[in-house]
């Protein structure tokens, strides 16, 4: 397995990180114990580096990521978890909605008693809160790392300008954001402050909700039930121009002998060494496809070729339904 360095001169994780979002919308025995399978041939694999978030099934996904390391030492694995201003305690009775900085060490306390451990690797808010100076939920985060309760501290959804605010409080070690072939967004203002200031970038949605897996086609996004599929991407016209993309990716991918899946996430980790990608697999053979993608040696040519195939102003829709625009200040 590959390693790289989150931040400048910081840990060293898996290159391809397992994202455990969509494991937490399953909770059938059977889907429990794939989730939990998927973990763990992960980890077979050399993957040390895993995301997820207290909001995730209210909970129920730092519970599961619990139970498939019971058996890892501690300090053999890198936890990043997201919290969402809201409190997700294991008695539902006791759950309400505050969103104030203050109530971030009670998050943390949660988040810490459900995952079992006695520390948190990186620690995150979701969003940034409009209402909350992001120096001040920075600031309360920071105590938690004097306290020893957090290793480091990441952002997720940001705009430069709260990158610099942040960071000028407290070192940030990542940043986590869409980024794929079909969002290259990031390139023109976020990318080059991360550089400028040594953070490192933690990439989600390199398949955009499975789109550039080439495992979606018209029939299957009328007659599914997946979620995924409300998604602005799969919706109408937009569905069919972004099929036709995947269709010249996956035309590339054949020449590689490699997969469309495989030669997206080789694209994210062609864009540098600070650069590392999150795979959401839920299944075991799904994770073992996506870590092909390490074997793929891309040059020059292949990179234009592939850049070529998918030109950033063709792609129809957004990742999220809303608007991101006010987070990234």
């Amino acid at each position: 397995m590959i390693h790289r360095s989150i931040g400048s001169k910081g840990p060293s994780v898996s290159a391809i990180g397992l994202g455990c979002m969509g494991m937490s919308s399953i909770y059938g025995q059977a889907d429990r114990d794939e989730s939990i399978a998927t973990i763990r041939s992960a980890l077979e694999a050399g993957i040390n580096f895993f995301d997820t978030g207290d909001f995730y099934g209210d909970g129920h996904n730092e519970l599961l990521l619990r139970e498939a390391l019971s058996e890892v030492q501690r300090e053999n694995v890198f936890i990043a978890v997201k919290f969402d201003g809201k409190s997700h305690p294991l008695q539902k009775a006791e759950r309400n909605v505050d969103n104030r900085h203050v109530n971030v060490k009670s998050f943390l306390a949660d988040t810490l008693q459900r995952l079992g451990v006695d520390y948190i690797d990186l620690y995150q808010p979701a969003r940034i809160d409009p209402n909350i100076p992001i120096e001040e939920t920075v600031g309360e985060i920071a105590e938690m790392v004097k306290a020893g309760y957090v290793r480091y501290i990441g952002l997720s959804e940001v705009g430069a300008s709260n990158i610099r605010r942040a960071h000028a409080v407290h070192p940030i070690r990542w940043l986590q954001i869409e980024y794929s072939l079909f969002n290259r967004g990031i390139e023109q203002e976020i990318l080059p402050t991360l550089r400028e200031l040594g953070i490192s970038l933690s990439a989600y949605g390199v398949l955009s909700r499975g789109l550039l897996s080439g495992s979606w086609s018209r029939d299957r996004v009328l007659n599914s039930d997946d979620k995924r599929r409300n998604g602005p991407r799969f919706a109408n016209k937009n569905l069919e121009r972004n099929l036709a993309l995947v269709e010249a990716l996956r035309k590339i991918a054949v020449e590689k002998q490699a997969t469309a899946a495989q030669l997206a996430i080789a694209w994210v980790l062609s864009r540098g060494d600070d650069v590392i990608p999150l795979v959401g697999a839920r299944k075991p053979k799904q994770l073992h496809e996506s870590l092909g993608a390490l074997s793929l040696n891309l040059n020059p040519e292949d990179l234009l070729q592939i850049e070529a195939a998918i030109p950033s102003e063709l792609v129809a829709g957004e990742y999220y339904p809303v608007s991101r625009d006010k987070w990234f200040r």
